[in-house]
């Protein structure tokens, strides 16, 4: 395998009769801006028949190779610490038949998993068909497989969809006629079916909700039969270091439930992959291979004790794999059963820096051995009105901080102080013990969702889009720069997309995709994948603020400005005219997305402020990826 630069990535395991094609993620270029580091790395099957209305311009990436994309990455990977560049994070349900494009998630599909000369790509002396000895269990059969038709968004052309494929993985049940598997085990779905152990009848499932931070899924089957004789699992506590663990699922190579076997290596904060969170996560040396996602494990008393969902794979090691603990898995029910809804794992919004030297901690006026200094505040985080930058943060709600970041962890253990916030929910009030200028102090704050200027999924599924006399605007996300590949997307939005913060709720980057050749904007064609600025002098906000000020605008012209002050300037009403000829003529059914139709409420008290302030999304953060600094 090709050494790569930090591939988290899901093993979708995949046949296909298609051609493969990579396109190379923007996580190679910089160390993200927030805890979870990732390469992206998809590989997909080339559309035999989907071709889509109008061109790609990134047309001529589609035939890179997966081996091309590492030799890329290596060349361009810089920022990261030389172990994470060696490593690879991997989903694993099992993908099957056709898919379009490539992952609007962060981490590399391989998503063609092929026969070889030597078979499947995972270790099969490892993978044993059910132990002799768990045969007759009967919490084997709470354990379902997972087939789900997968319809993704086109990033590049909004507008449509890209061509549908199919995956399994498994799934358990949890008592109340309710089910639990990983989110991107049903990511994009449109069809989701489940079929228990020993049965040949597969019953549609609904998905009551995703969570895509703790890549937690939970599902209902309405059928009653599905559930004749079915006795749900039991969440267990979590366990304690070399306890046995059996991780039971249905991977690739067989149809029938497959078992098997290791301990619990160690518990700790640990990187999601489909969510680019950090949140508590047990490591075992258990075999976990394409199709196990979204199974459980369990301990010796059959009790639960999570929900397997990644593996680490490099070339210095073997039999790293992942397991979602009970605790998180709790935290989302708890979420759902309060809300309704799921509403997400909460964050404080502060980057902190370790005070591990006795020189800085003594210019801090901070006696003792403990506390982390505050370097960043997010602006759209409610710490924002009682942190500053330079609080050292010493205890929170009560629970004394640690000069490396960590918090006391059961009895002779210590983890990351973020462990804290994600027992947490939002909406949450919590109070922080802070030295400022000398001076203990206390202040409370509410623990709220990360609100991500550039967002690792979209909300919906579906991305917005507006056209204007051809030019495709568009908001910029992670999907849309892992489908775009990192060198078209260029250098300076992807220094954004590392490094800056949302400064509102509700801000975006918008930026010129591509421009759909007309005769009604000649000279502009060649342009693609720039930031737009302002139209007719006034900031842009947002995509839905883009649509209002043109939809609004009275004047002769349309003046769109981009970044290195170039302008786009088109007569208003000759615009308006040509809209019409250029949606028939690259068959395209609206000129903007659905969301973009709904009436623009402005939200912003002090609009004066609020334009002087946005500015052109500047680069902030800079330190942010280096070592002693951690988001909480």
């Amino acid at each position: 395998m090709a050494i790569t630069a930090l591939n988290c990535c899901w093993l979708n395991g995949m046949t296909s009769t298609d051609v493969a094609r990579s396109s190379l993620s923007s996580h190679n270029f910089f160390p993200t801006p927030h805890p979870t580091s990732r390469a992206l790395i998809s590989m997909a099957a080339n559309c035999k028949n989907g071709d889509s209305a109008a061109p790609r311009r990134n047309a001529s990436n589609s035939g890179n190779s997966a081996r091309e994309a590492d030799i890329i990455s290596q060349k361009k990977f810089f920022g990261k610490p030389k172990d994470e560049r060696h490593s690879s994070f991997r989903h694993y349900d099992g993908r099957k038949e056709d898919m379009g494009r490539s992952q609007s998630s962060g981490f590399q599909s391989l998503v063609m998993q092929r026969k070889d000369k030597k078979g499947f790509a995972y270790e099969s002396k490892e993978q044993q068909a059910e132990a002799a000895n768990l045969q007759d269990t009967t919490f084997l059969n709470a354990v379902v497989k997972v087939y789900c038709t997968h319809t993704a968004p086109d990033y590049s052309l909004p507008w449509q969809k890209q061509r549908q494929y199919t995956s399994t993985g498994s799934a358990f049940m949890i008592g109340d006629g309710k089910l639990l598997t990983n989110a991107h085990c049903v990511e994009h779905y449109t069809q989701v079916k489940l079929k228990r152990r020993g049965d040949d009848t597969k019953y549609v499932a609904k998905v009551l909700a995703r969570g895509i931070d703790c890549d937690i899924a939970l599902l209902s089957v309405e059928n009653e039969e599905f559930w004749k004789g079915a006795e749900p699992l039991r969440l267990g506590r979590l366990p304690h270091l070399q306890d046995s663990v059996t991780v039971v699922g249905y991977p690739l190579g067989g149809d029938t439930i497959s078992v098997t076997k290791g301990v619990v290596s160690r518990i700790e904060v640990t990187s999601y992959a489909h969510g680019s969170s950090d949140l508590l996560g047990i490591q075992i040396d258990a075999a976990i291979n394409p199709g196990n996602s979204g199974g459980p494990a369990f301990n010796d008393q059959g009790e639960c004790i999570g929900v397997a969902f990644q593996v680490l794979r490099s070339e210095d090691t073997e039999n790293i794999g992942y397991v979602i603990p009970t605790t998180v898995v709790s935290h989302f029910l708890t979420d759902y059963e309060r809300n309704g809804k799921y509403t997400g794992f909460p964050c404080l919004g502060v980057l902190l820096q370790k005070l591990e030297n006795p020189a800085l901690r003594s210019c801090l006026k901070v006696a003792s051995n403990e506390g982390v200094l505050v370097r960043r505040v997010e602006p759209t985080s409610d710490a924002h009105n009682a942190l500053k930058e330079g609080d050292v943060i010493v205890r929170f709600d009560g629970v004394h901080v640690g000069c490396e970041g960590t918090v006391p962890f059961r009895s002779t253990e210590r983890i990351a102080f973020r462990y804290l916030i994600s027992q947490k929910f939002s909406g949450d009030v919590v109070e922080l013990g802070i030295i400022r200028n000398g001076a203990h102090l206390k202040v409370q704050t509410v623990l709220n969702p990360r609100v991500h200027l550039v967002p690792y999924n979209i909300e919906g599924g579906q991305p917005s889009y507006l056209i204007v006399a051809g030019l495709v605007f568009t908001p910029l996300s992670e999907p849309l720069i892992e489908e775009e590949c990192e060198e078209v997307m260029g250098l300076k939005l992807l220094t954004k997309a590392r490094y800056s913060l949302a400064r509102f709720r509700g801000e975006q980057i918008v930026i010129l995709s591509q421009v759909l050749a007309n005769e009604v904007n000649i000279g502009y064609e060649d342009m693609s994948n720039q930031q737009v600025l302002k139209l007719n002098g006034t900031h842009i906000r947002n995509i839905h603020h883009l649509a209002h000020l043109t939809d609004s605008c009275n004047d002769k012209y349309l003046v769109f400005e981009f970044e290195d002050n170039y302008l786009v300037v088109l007569e208003r009403e000759t615009a308006a005219a040509a809209s019409s000829c250029i949606l028939k003529d690259y068959g395209i059914p609206s000129e903007r997305s659905s969301d973009l139709m709904e009436p623009y409420l402005d939200t912003f008290r002090d609009i004066n402020a609020v334009e002087k302030d946005i500015g052109d999304s500047p680069v902030t953060n800079l330190e942010i990826g280096f070592d002693g600094l951690l988001w909480a």
